[in-house]
């Protein structure tokens, strides 16, 4: 039997990418629609679940995740809104770029212009994770006229660094990219949490098939500026950043804000790990009357003081 082609064993790899990739939106509600919106920077697959009519949130997943984490969100928030959740374009997953360079932040935030235009969706509500909370939070700055509310579970990069010691466990996953080696990375980091292990295994592949993924990496937002109500869900255990740092700055730059700290959920659990909490939390603030003062999610709170119930 020959031996394989650097190009026959990457298409392998892309195939058992691909085969996780649609088994993973196996678990997404009946009904879940595909849609390939054309924009001046490539095509992007968005997975939309929910009434039509109803008011729109875009979720934003991490870095490597693709839009198919949200399956255990989806059905919740698509009760009452129509859920439309992005491959993001330049990562992994079924978005391609073709035409326009997507080299800035600008031309960041032009895509997502240009999406939400594709989709007919004059203004939505915001979530994201991780990578997708700085696009997010950069977004609503961009364009507050188009946001409606933010949601930003474990946001890195927009109100604080990372931890240097979680930089240097993510650096050979970066440089030299392995299956074993990311989902050995992954166990590590969401150790003691119901992380989904199907989405891990995506991870993974990702971070294998994927190598010369190209995210775009900008400055900090300046938060100040923020006009649309901010619910921030922190993971407690987070290894990216310190939650208690991120939640003080947060609540300096947004005093409006609603910070709350998921006590034993790590960086890498969210979205998939205690799903029904999140759903919960989320909810609420989605259905809030932005001009109540009363919070329906509960009491603000600290790491470690928590009372809620798992």
């Amino acid at each position: 039997m020959p031996a394989s082609t650097p190009a026959s064993a990457s298409a392998s790899a892309s195939r058992e990418f691909f085969a996780a990739y649609e088994a993973l939106l196996t678990r997404w509600p009946a009904g879940t629609a595909e849609i390939d919106v054309l924009t001046p920077y490539g095509t992007t697959r968005v997975h939309a679940y929910g009434p039509a009519g109803a008011p729109a949130v875009l979720l934003l997943h991490g870095g490597g995740s693709t839009g198919a984490v949200w399956f255990a969100n989806a059905a919740a928030l698509g009760a009452h809104h129509r859920v439309l959740a992005v491959d993001i374009l330049g990562d992994a997953g079924r978005s391609v770029r073709t035409g326009v360079p997507l080299r800035t932040t600008a031309d960041l935030m032009g895509w997502l212009d240009a999406l939400l235009d594709g989709l007919g969706v004059r203004r939505a509500a915001l979530l994201g994770h991780s990578y997708g909370a700085w696009i997010a939070l950069t977004y609503a700055l961009h364009a507050a006229e188009r946001v409606d509310r933010l949601v930003l579970l474990d946001p890195t990069r927009c109100f604080a660094g990372f931890r240097p010691g979680f930089l240097l466990r993510s650096l050979p996953v970066l440089v030299r990219p392995r299956t074993a080696r990311a989902l050995a990375h992954l166990d590590r980091e969401t150790a003691g949490t119901d992380t989904d292990p199907d989405w891990k295994r995506l991870f993974a592949l990702a971070a294998s098939d994927f190598p010369h993924r190209k995210l775009i990496v900008g400055r900090r937002p300046d938060a100040r500026a923020l006009k649309a109500p901010l619910l921030v869900l922190l993971a407690g255990r987070s290894g990216a950043h310190d939650p208690e740092e991120v939640a003080a700055r947060a609540r300096e730059a947004v005093p409006h804000a609603r910070i709350r700290t998921l006590p034993r959920l790590t960086h890498y659990a969210l979205p998939t790990a205690a799903s029904a909490e999140t759903n919960r939390l989320v909810g609420a603030f989605l259905g809030a009357d932005p001009a109540d003062p009363a919070d329906p999610a509960g009491p603000t709170h600290r790491e470690g003081q928590s009372r809620s119930r798992w």
